[in-house]
């Protein structure tokens, strides 16, 4: 497989991946992905920002969430998102430390 096929399967995964994670699965939270598996929509989100920053592309957290989740992220997490239980939070912190690094980070 040549380098541009490659790296169009790849946005076509991410597509599908972002499309799973935003229409189909909306009822998980993104601190139960967190939890489970380390990394949640704001992590993809934030990889997002990263790769545009690292080809010389400003682009903010809030802007990258925003192009994430398509509308203001304060937005997305009011519609779709519930409050969390104390374990849960406790976990996250857990799981954020473990994937993510310190929060300041």
């Amino acid at each position: 497989m040549d380098e541009q096929t490659r790296i169009e399967i790849e946005a076509a995964a991410f597509r599908t991946l972002r499309h799973h994670l935003m229409e189909t699965r909306t009822d998980v939270q993104n601190i139960d992905l967190m939890n489970l598996a380390g990394f949640c929509r704001n992590c993809l989100a934030r990889w997002y920002q990263e790769a545009a920053n690292e080809r010389g592309i400003a682009m903010s957290k809030e802007e990258a969430r925003e192009l994430y989740y398509g509308m203001p992220y304060d937005d997305w997490k009011a519609q779709t998102q519930t409050e969390a239980d104390e374990a849960k939070k406790a976990a996250f912190e857990v799981a954020f430390r473990e994937n993510v690094g310190p929060k300041d980070a």
